[in-house]
């Protein structure tokens, strides 16, 4: 058995405790089979399902604006949203989850906006739907989902660097960066900061996914929880939220359960990684949260909780 196989057995046995604020499930927590990405909803009707959310920017104070670039054959298309200060102020790239840009996440990085940064959330899939559309142009949202999870991280990177210095040449962008990945969009952001992350990315911010070593990104990892992602040295602080009923994922690696590799390999790597778990949360609760219908108090409570500690932290490390 390799030895991150043993770490990822050593977890399922509870025998590694994550320094977090609650207990890590331990072994007898049941490991689901992995969910399929996305489901048979329309982007139409996803965004019927997120009304919350767009109540909530619809009321917002904010400037914001669609912005499209071009890069590598394809236009790409982001939303951007500016603080009502009037310093320059860093970037945060807010990555969407599995099934692309939706209003959910629009709402996050109006939210990043409210703290005082110009919040640039992209739609990574620009350019990969029907007629070379983004999001909204796919049939459903498992396809878009599907789509996405097939990209290989190269590539992603690629839209990633080129949102970066879009927001750097922003007049009122001091030149600072951090990520804040949303499921999806947070497995990318820990893989790019273990990986060859830009010099003027300061910190990576993590919601409700497992990091590296497992991988289940692009064409040869996709649905098959693979652990062979390399974990390098590296100088970006890695933050972790999750949610203690979290256990999603590749069938072999729910989050939780994930979690204690995930600490080791960022150990051994000498790089810095905080999780925190929250009582009660559940898988994306940046999202359901927000909702009030949501029938679980514990992810409302995650969701203002995160959202507090999210801008304690990117006070301290944009400094």
């Amino acid at each position: 058995m390799s030895g991150l196989r043993g770490l990822l057995l050593c977890a399922a046995l509870g025998a590694i405790a994550p320094v977090v604020s609650s207990q890590a499930p331990q072994g007898d927590a049941p490991r689901p089979v992995a969910p399929q990405g996305g489901s048979t909803q329309t982007w139409a009707d996803q965004q019927k399902s997120q009304a919350f959310a767009t109540r909530k920017l619809d009321q917002s104070p904010r400037r914001n604006e669609w912005v499209s670039i071009s890069s590598g054959g394809r236009t790409l298309k982001a939303w951007v949203v500016y603080p009502q200060v009037k310093r320059k102020v860093p970037v945060i790239l807010v990555l969407h989850e599995v099934f692309g840009l939706t209003d959910s996440t629009r709402n996050t990085a109006d939210e990043v906006a409210a703290m005082g940064y110009i919040a640039i959330a992209p739609d990574m899939l620009s350019g990969y739907g029907p007629d070379g559309g983004g999001t909204s142009s796919f049939p459903t949202t498992r396809s878009a989902a599907n789509t996405l999870d097939l990209l290989e991280d190269q590539d992603v990177y690629v839209d990633l660097n080129a949102w970066a210095d879009y927001g750097n040449k922003l007049p009122r962008a001091n030149g600072t960066l951090a990520i804040v990945g949303l499921t999806w969009g947070g497995g990318v952001a820990f893989r790019y900061a273990v990986t060859a992350p830009r010099k003027d990315l300061k910190a990576v911010f993590v919601f409700c996914v497992s990091g590296p070593p497992a991988y289940n990104q692009g064409l040869a990892h996709h649905g098959k929880g693979i652990h062979d992602f390399p974990v390098a040295r590296t100088g970006v602080p890695v933050y972790g939220f999750y949610g203690s009923k979290d256990l999603t994922g590749p069938p072999d690696s729910p989050v939780l359960l994930s979690l204690p590799a995930t600490q080791a390999a960022m150990a051994a790597a000498g790089n810095f990684y905080d999780p925190v778990i929250y009582d009660g949360a559940e898988h994306a609760f940046m999202r359901i949260g927000e909702d009030p219908a949501n029938g679980n108090p514990s992810n409302a409570a995650a969701d203002k909780a995160s959202l507090v500690r999210l801008a304690k932290l990117l006070k301290t490390t944009l400094k």
